[in-house]
């Protein structure tokens, strides 16, 4: 067993409120999925290109839920592809990327696959791989991190998810 679970892990729910600071995402739901070996994040137009010899992806994501209104621009450096079994049971291949994870107080950087989750209620789902040896889960409690962002209008909505301007 891992000493940084045994002495204090990190309480969670089954949906909590998360952070991707290296996208510029300070507030995205995101489903606790241990069913799910990886994370998944909403992105749509990925655009594989070449930086210095590296494979690079340039998408747009959508943080809020339910929502076209808030666009974010993203580019990350890919650390591959994988084949990855989707909700329905089928196999796709998806591209992969490291970025940084803010859950509460606590941040480590995880991978994340890329893929286009509109039709799903989540727009992020946190695997089991990325919270392994740090969290414990609380399945029948939600947002023990933290309440939900105020119901605000989606100019001051887009500030408090550092979006700015919508991309439209």
């Amino acid at each position: 067993m891992d000493a940084r679970l045994s002495k204090n892990p990190l309480k969670v729910g089954w949906r909590e409120w998360v952070g991707l600071p290296d996208l510029r995402v300070d507030a995205i739901k995101a489903k606790i999925d241990t069913g799910a070996r990886t994370s998944a994040l909403h992105a749509y137009r990925i655009e594989p290109f070449r930086r210095a010899g590296a494979l690079w992806l340039r998408f747009e994501l959508n943080p809020i839920q339910r929502s076209h209104a808030m666009q974010v621009r993203c580019e990350a450096r890919a650390v591959g592809e994988r084949t990855v079994r989707n909700t329905g049971g089928g196999i796709e291949r998806r591209y992969i990327i490291t970025t940084m994870l803010k859950l509460g107080d606590a941040a480590w950087t995880i991978e994340l696959a890329l893929t286009n989750r509109d039709h799903m209620g989540f727009r992020m789902l946190l695997g089991r791989t990325a919270l392994q040896n740090r969290v414990l889960i609380e399945p029948g409690r939600s947002y023990l991190l933290g309440a939900a962002p105020a119901k605000l209008s989606h100019k001051r909505r887009s500030t408090l998810l550092g979006l700015g301007k919508s991309l439209r």
